[in-house]
C-alpha cells in the first residue's frame, strides 16, 4: 500500500482543474458563435417571457373592457341622437339613416383604439387604409353608389318612411319602411318585405302614390247586348254616389271603352283616399254586381253561338 501526502493531493486536483478548463474551452470553440448567439437569446426570451406574458395579459383585459364600454357609449350615443332627431320632428328616413352611419363610423373608432392599445402605430394604421382606400372603392362600387343614393334620397326626399311608392324598374311597389345607408325596405300589400338598394331607386323613375291624398280607381264592367245600356251607366253612377270610400268632390266616370264579342265593357273610374284604394276595388265591384242583378241588367259570359245548316242530298 502506498500513502498519498497532501502535497501530492494538491497537485492532483490542480491537474484535474486545469483538464476541466481546457476541454471547456476546447467546447466552447467547437460551437459555432451564431449557434451560441442564439443561445443566449433565447435564454434572454425566455428570461423575459412572464412579464411579456403578463403584459399581453394586462392589454387583453384593458381591450375586452374598452370594447364593452365602447359598445355602451355607442348604444348611448344613438339614443341621444335619435331623441334628438324624434324630438326636432326629423323624417323616421333621416333617423334610420343617420343611426346607421353613426354606428359604422363609432365601431371603426372602436376597433381602431383597440388596435393601437395592441401597439398598432395609428400612422400605419392610416397608411394601409389610404392604401387599402382605391381597391375598396373599386371593389365596392355598387355599395358606395348605394351609399350615395340614400343620401340623395334623403336630400330631395321623393318618398320618406310610411310612403307608398312603385319603382318602374322592376315593378316593386308597398309601404316604406326603412332607409338605411345601402338600401330601403318596403312592405307590399301581401306583407312580403322587399330590399332595394339606395343606388338604383335614385337613378329611376318611381311613382310616390301618397303625395296627393286620392287616388283613382279604376274598374271594368261587361253587360249583355241587349242590356239597357243607359239604365246599367245609371246603376252605376248611384253605387258609386253612395259608396262611402268615394271622395265626392272629385269626378267619377261611367262610359262605354269598348264593344267585345260577347259583351259590352263599360269602364269606370272615381277617387279614393290612399289608404283605401285595396280596399274600395273589392268593395265597389261587389256593390256594382249586386246592384246590376237587382235591375235584371246581365253579365254575360264569354260564349259562341253555333249555327247548323242541314243540306238534304
Amino acid at each position: 500500500m502506498y500513502l498519498l501526502s497532501a502535497t501530492d493531493v494538491i497537485i492532483d486536483a490542480e491537474k484535474l482543474q486545469d483538464v476541466a478548463q481546457d476541454v471547456t474551452q476546447k467546447a466552447k470553440e467547437a460551437v459555432p458563435e451564431d449557434v451560441t448567439e442564439r443561445i443566449g437569446l433565447f435564454q434572454q426570451y425566455m428570461n423575459q417571457l412572464p412579464e411579456k406574458a403578463f403584459g399581453l395579459g394586462i392589454r387583453i383585459v384593458f381591450a375586452i373592457i374598452t370594447l364593452f364600454l365602447g359598445i355602451q357609449v355607442i348604444k348611448l350615443i344613438r339614443r341621444i341622437l335619435k331623441r334628438s332627431l324624434e324630438k326636432g320632428k326629423a323624417d323616421a328616413g333621416v333617423v334610420q339613416f343617420l343611426d346607421s352611419f353613426v354606428k359604422a363610423v363609432l365601431t371603426i373608432l372602436l376597433i381602431f383604439t383597440i388596435a393601437i392599445n395592441f401597439g398598432v402605430d395609428a400612422a400605419s394604421i392610416v397608411a394601409i387604409l389610404g392604401s387599402m382606400g382605391v381597391a375598396i372603392s373599386l371593389a365596392l362600387q355598387g355599395s358606395l353608389s348605394n351609399f350615395a343614393g340614400g343620401v340623395l334620397i334623403l336630400l330631395l326626399k321623393p318618398f320618406k318612411v310610411g310612403d307608398y311608392i312603385k319603382e318602374n324598374g322592376h315593378g316593386n311597389e308597398g309601404t316604406v319602411t326603412e332607409i338605411q345607408l345601402f338600401y330601403t325596405k318596403l312592405l307590399t300589400i301581401e306583407k312580403h318585405v322587399v330590399v332595394l338598394p339606395n343606388g338604383a331607386l335614385a337613378n329611376t323613375s318611381l311613382i310616390n302614390y301618397t303625395e296627393t291624398p286620392t287616388r283613382r280607381v279604376d274598374l271594368k264592367v261587361g253587360i249583355a247586348y241587349d242590356a239597357d245600356l243607359k239604365k246599367a251607366k245609371e246603376v252605376i253612377l248611384n253605387v258609386l254616389h253612395e259608396d262611402s270610400y268615394v271622395v265626392q268632390e272629385e269626378p267619377m266616370w261611367v262610359y262605354v271603352s269598348q264593344l267585345g264579342d260577347s259583351a259590352v265593357e263599360l269602364s269606370l273610374y272615381c277617387f279614393v283616399k290612399c289608404a283605401d284604394w285595396v280596399s274600395a276595388k273589392g268593395v265597389m265591384l261587389e256593390k256594382i254586381k249586386l246592384a246590376l242583378d237587382e235591375n235584371d241588367i246581365r253579365i254575360p259570359y264569354p260564349q259562341m253561338d253555333v249555327h247548323l245548316n242541314n243540306h238534304a242530298k
